[in-house]
């Protein structure tokens, strides 16, 4: 199985002529299987602990950086730090995500600590999705963290998923952001049976004219337990907004607790809160369509967290 996955991760790497058109580094169960870099793209493994370094040339528009894991190894617990250094002007699309495949009866674990320091009126887009599967009672473990610096003018979209098959998550992301740096934090989040999902979002704003905007949309089923904790710190003349909605269904619970903080006369800093169950009159609608309960139910959460 491991051999289908890294093939079809690099088939999203390559080009319609089978050439690598991005840099790339492949990890699986703990180890380095595959690196390539670019020009203006340079990965460097660390030396000193697992993990690589990321630099990215002043001024590079256009380019793409994949760092995928995969685990298929009962047991393992692999811990990797991931540093980023985005040049001047630069902007680049990164996609990092890990996907456990756990079959055996031990817990199967991964916590990526991932690092950021975005120059000067760089602009990065950082997609990474999670996913987990396999038919063993082990648990699948997936605990990210994620730290932002931005200077001035720098912008930052965040893309967060994670839909289905992880047992357990703790989510820690950090932002500080400098004068006129613009944030947005994107979180898509699914949970079932018995699992559990930590989000911990915390966001400095210490620049003049600085901005962020976190969206969070997830979705509830089962006895599953879900905690999100925005926090917005204004320390400047900034704006900020939180917004967080759920779908709660079956026996689930779920902990909804946006903070915000003004340490600046001109901080404007606006959050939103909203738990509730599936809409009636949509699922009324679909079914008259000659949908049943299932496949509406299915077609209300999937658009709810597009």
């Amino acid at each position: 199985m491991i051999d289908t996955v890294i093939q079809s991760m690099l088939s999203t790497i390559a080009g319609i002529n089978g050439k690598v058109e991005g840099a790339f580094n492949l990890r699986e169960n703990g180890q380095g299987v595959e690196r390539y870099s670019t020009e203006n793209v340079k990965i460097v493994p660390k030396k000193d602990k697992p993990g690589i370094d990321i630099f990215i040339r002043p001024g590079t528009k256009g380019e793409s950086v994949h760092i995928p894991v995969v685990l298929t190894q009962s047991g393992l617990n692999d811990l990797v730090y991931n540093d980023f250094f985005i040049g001047e002007g630069a902007d680049v699309t990164i996609i990092a995500g890990c996907g456990i495949h756990n079959d055996g009866c031990d817990n199967t674990e991964h916590d990526g600590i991932h690092s950021f320091k975005i120059g000067k009126n760089a602009h990065i887009r950082y997609v990474e999705k999670h996913y987990g599967e396999g038919t063993g009672t082990g648990e699948r473990i997936l605990n990210p963290t994620t730290i932002v610096d931005m200077d001035e003018g720098s912008s930052c979209e965040m893309e967060m998923v994670q839909i289905a098959g992880v047992s357990s998550t703790i989510r820690k992301t950090e932002a500080n952001l400098g004068p006129k740096a613009k944030l947005l934090i994107t979180e898509r989040l699914m949970t079932h049976g018995d699992q559990h999902a930590d989000s911990d979002v915390v966001i400095h704003l210490n620049g003049a004219d600085s901005s962020a905007q976190v969206i969070s949309r997830s979705v509830a089923k089962d006895r599953s337990h879900q905690i999100f904790h925005p926090i917005a710190q204004g320390n400047a003349l900034c704006h900020a907004h939180i917004q967080c909605d759920t779908i709660l269904m079956d026996e689930a619970h779920v902990q909804s607790i946006p903070e915000i903080e003004a340490n600046h006369p001109d901080a404007a800093i606006i959050h939103e809160a909203a738990i509730g169950r599936i809409n009636n009159e949509q699922m009324l609608k679909l079914e008259t369509l000659g949908l049943d309960e299932q496949q509406a139910e299915k077609i209300i959460i999937d658009a709810f967290l597009e």
